[in-house]
């Protein structure tokens, strides 16, 4: 097998599979009607579809292919930071009921209009601009794997990495802005059944049968890559990933897009539960690449997250390979559409109509399909700089999980959250998260541990101490007492 036979019919494979993906897009388009179309799909989703979408979006290039790339380079701890986020996901899903029942009853579709709703229009934009820079840049997280891809399969043709995060960019741009969420969810639901049976399956049985079987592979795993162990930076992505689960902007969204809490809990949990049986497949994909590839794939590839893809081109024969590969992209695509569509949704609907309270539904609408044309850019940008997938993904979320995850929960459950003490909270949050990474993370803990420690302190402390002059509306729902 050779990169021009791959070049040659695997490419074609996956320009077909993105212009279906495009195609499945624009047909989507006759279903919005209004930005509530557009960006919560009109309540509509079952458990299902639910499940499908969230695992989707869960299992995205940097979920995939950075993890498999940490696994590759440093062994188990792909295991130690998914499995916080897998426990996050499962308390997610607990209080997703009531997320779906809050939008129901107050007309929110997105966690900004509930801080406006409990904390005025201050707190609203705060977290409003946290969470366009933070789903920025878990989509350029997704056009660095794209790009990665691309880039090894067409090398020889003249597609770089650069070429392949433009052609990332103007794919998600097509048939997000087309679409919105209903066009998101149901390319989602394609993606995800296509990424069980091409990814997770296909890809780690013929690396077993190309390693002689599981014994084999046990025989010769270095103990290194297999030994759990921690230390500050991995203590910071567990941290990271544990508390942006609360605030994560995404899947608040599929919780309001749910027809009704039962529809909302159930595909949550069901999402969750096959991600977490993904783990350790991500994870074995990793470190039985050592025995098939070799050690040097950073050197041959320029990036750890060629690991996987590399696997696919080595192991399946061609044809296969094209349709592995196409697998891969969905499982990128089913995250950075999801998150471009957040973005898109907070620079428009949560900003924009905050500063213009009179903006049409017409021009909204607009507005968003325009906006996920310019926003993928700077997620370009950030692609074109930080060429390491898990390396974007932590760097955007770290910020966001200290100053946003607890006062999220609170806004749910805590009375004497009070406008003082959640600004508070995520002003501290944020700059102790930033001022801890310029003084270079000191004892090597990673950010999001001070921070969020920040974030606590001041949340509690000026929440008690503001609550009685200044309480905040909470916000019943039917099986609450008022």
């Amino acid at each position: 097998m050779n990169h021009s036979e791959i070049s040659a019919l695997d490419l074609g494979i996956i320009a077909v599979y993105l212009l279906v993906m495009v195609s499945v897009g624009i047909y989507s388009i006759r279903r919005v009607k209004n930005s509530g179309d557009y960006y919560v799909a009109g309540r509509s989703f079952g458990p299902l579809v639910l499940m499908a979408t969230v695992c989707a979006t869960i299992i995205g290039g940097s979920g995939l292919m950075g993890r498999a790339g940490v696994a590759y380079s440093s062994g188990f701890k792909a295991i130690l930071t998914a499995v916080p986020y897998l426990l996050g996901m499962f308390i997610f899903s607990g209080i997703s009921g009531r997320i779906s029942d809050v939008g129901m009853k107050y007309g929110t579709t997105s966690i900004p209009e509930l801080f406006e709703l409990r904390f005025g229009r201050t707190a609203k934009l705060l977290l409003s601009l946290m969470i366009a820079f933070t789903m920025m840049g878990t989509v350029a997280s997704q056009v660095t794997a794209t790009a990665t891809i691309v880039n090894m399969l067409g090398g020889e043709i003249g597609l770089s990495y650069e070429v392949g995060a433009l052609i990332a960019c103007v794919v998600f741009m097509l048939y997000t802005a087309t679409s919105g969420l209903y066009g998101v969810v149901y390319t989602d639901v394609l993606q995800f059944y296509i990424l069980i049976l091409f990814v997770y399956i296909l890809i780690p049985a013929a690396s077993l049968l190309a390693v002689g079987g599981f014994g084999n592979f046990a025989a010769n795993l270095d103990p290194a890559l297999s030994t759990p162990y921690i230390n500050g930076s991995i203590l910071g992505d567990i941290v990271t990933y544990l508390v942006f689960t609360m605030a994560g902007a995404e899947m608040w969204q599929r919780a309001f897009a749910a027809r009704d809490r039962k529809a909302a809990k159930k595909g949550m949990f069901l999402g969750t539960a096959v991600y977490g049986v993904t783990i350790l497949l991500v994870y074995f994909m990793g470190v039985i690449a050592h025995q098939i590839i070799g050690d040097d794939v950073l050197a041959r590839y320029g990036s750890t997250d060629a690991v996987v893809p590399a696997l696919a081109i080595r192991v399946l024969p061609i044809g296969l390979t094209g349709v592995a590969l196409a697998g891969l992209l969905s499982v990128i695509m089913s995250t950075a559409d999801s998150y471009l569509l957040v973005s898109v949704q907070t620079c428009v609907s949560d900003i924009g109509k905050t500063l213009d309270p009179k903006m049409s539904e017409k021009k909204e609408l607009l507005l968003s399909r325009i906006f996920a044309v310019i926003l993928p850019i700077g997620a370009l940008v950030i692609a074109l700089y930080i060429k390491n997938a898990y390396n974007i993904l932590m760097f955007a979320w770290c910020f966001y999980a200290a100053a946003a995850g607890l006062p999220a929960f609170a806004a749910l459950f805590w009375k004497k959250a009070t406008k003082q003490g959640i600004i508070a909270a995520m002003v501290s949050g944020f700059v102790v998260c930033i001022g801890w990474k310029l003084l270079g993370q000191p004892f090597g803990l990673g950010a999001a541990v001070p921070g969020t420690a920040a974030c606590a302190v001041a949340l509690v402390a000026v929440s008690l101490a503001t609550y009685r002059k200044s309480p905040a509306p909470f916000l019943s729902v039917s099986e609450e007492p008022a």
